[in-house]
């Protein structure tokens, strides 16, 4: 059996954990540069407000039903992602993340289980111990856990918890259940199956293997397989190494001096770096891209991007973010306005795998490593941003996010206060 637990309208959650006024009151996340809608309570779905809706034309429905607006607080978001984990692991001997709102629990060998009741008490200890409500399907697949977790959201009689393990239960679900919102069916694959007649995942089920096979090739295959209460989704607990890492921002204003850019930059490199760091690798190279606004057809145009190579792999801070002030020296030319900039860690390789070079001045790399552990100490005791390098200037990234939250778990000026009477 699989468990898959789902937090509820997440970004907007994490809001109302610390606002417990907004309950029932509907609230709207916004993405980075407070550009569109990427997360809605109930009461702002009620309202017509859908995903991706852009500020500027849901302004008026926002002032007229007083709808609570955030601009993205990812680092509130993330760390009250890691506490519903550590929730999660105290209920199953394997948990795999799936996104920063999901899991699947590894419910292997669990026997003589009650999962319906399992399932609900999932539910209730994280919203005892983190205040997120969780939807938590189990089922014989990882698809099927999936689609379990969903109709915990619909029926709330379910109390946040659905085992759905009967074929005759499994087969009316799947007759109403969309085949668009099958886990591993993508858009192109829904093009195919509309062209079919196929518009539920029980008539996906009732075509031929030999169909799926050609038409849908091993994914749509596999998917065929799970809705049919096959397994043949791996369940990993280990979360691979990413082989490519990336970190860029749009800006709120045009950025037009070098300055100001490579500060930009330079704190991309310094985030980059953490998560280089965060799952033991190492990166052979980094690429440094800026770009102008191209929906701005008045201005002039230009983008581009300079790859630098390291002598030896490394993930040392300051090796970085000196090859990304470089980099943007590089590549800014006077007279644009850059709207986004990034950078990009690629040829990645594992630091237990990685053999040094011979010519590699030991004593040197030896300061550099001290170093960077001492940044992730400071880094993990006071947060993100309590020691700048020069070149990140005050280290703020110039997004506009005038309706963001306090750091509530991340910052210490952030914290929370209590006031007795």
């Amino acid at each position: 059996m699989y468990a898959l637990a789902d937090c509820n309208n997440f970004f907007a959650s994490c809001e109302r954990v610390f606002r417990p006024d907004l309950n029932g009151k509907p609230v709207i996340v916004l993405s980075n540069n407070d550009g569109c809608a990427v997360a809605r309570s109930n009461e702002a779905k009620a309202l017509g407000i859908k995903m991706g809706d852009p500020y500027f034309k849901i302004k008026d429905i926002i002032e007229r039903n007083h709808v609570a607006v955030f601009s993205s607080n990812f680092a509130l978001y993330g760390d009250m992602s890691r506490r519903v984990q550590e929730v999660l692991r105290s209920f199953a001997p394997a948990v795999e993340q799936y996104s920063i709102d999901e899991a699947f629990l590894d419910l292997t060998g669990m026997e003589n289980v009650d999962f319906a009741a399992f399932a609900r008490e999932v539910s209730r200890a994280c919203w005892k111990y983190t205040s997120i409500p969780v939807s938590v399907g189990v089922a014989p697949t990882k698809t099927l856990a999936k689609i379990a977790s969903k109709l915990c959201k619909q029926y709330p009689k379910l109390q946040g918890g659905c085992y759905m393990y009967r074929p005759q239960d499994i087969e009316k679900v799947l007759r109403k259940f969309p085949a668009k919102d099958v886990w591993g069916i993508g858009r192109r694959s829904v093009k195919k199956l509309e062209s079919m007649g196929v518009k539920t995942a029980w008539d996906y089920t009732q075509l031929p293997e030999t169909t799926v096979r050609k038409l849908f090739a091993l994914p749509g295959f596999r998917t065929w397989k799970e809705l049919k209460g096959i397994p043949c989704v791996e369940f990993e607990d280990m979360v691979e190494p990413k082989q490519s890492i990336c970190v860029s921002r749009s800006f709120a204003h045009e950025i037009t001096t070098l300055p100001e850019l490579t500060e930009q930059v330079a704190t991309f490199a310094v985030s980059a770096v953490a998560k280089l760091r965060k799952q033991g690798s190492l990166a052979q190279e980094l690429t440094v891209f800026a770009m102008t606004n191209r929906f701005k057809d008045d201005a002039p145009q230009t983008s581009g991007g300079v790859c630098m190579p390291f002598p030896d792999a490394t993930a040392d801070h300051r090796t970085v973010v000196l090859a990304a002030v470089e980099g943007c020296r590089r590549l800014f030319r006077p007279g644009f306005g850059y709207k986004k900039a990034g950078v990009v860690f690629t040829r990645i390789v594992q630091a237990a795998d990685h053999t040094r070079s011979l010519f590699e001045d030991e004593a040197a790399a030896g300061k550099e490593a001290r170093l960077s552990e001492t940044l992730d100490t400071i880094t993990r005791t006071f947060g993100p941003g309590a020691v700048l390098f020069g070149a990140q200037g005050d280290g703020t990234i110039r997004n506009a996010r005038e309706h963001q939250s306090p750091h509530y778990t991340t910052l210490w000026t952030d914290i929370p206060g209590v006031k007795v009477e």
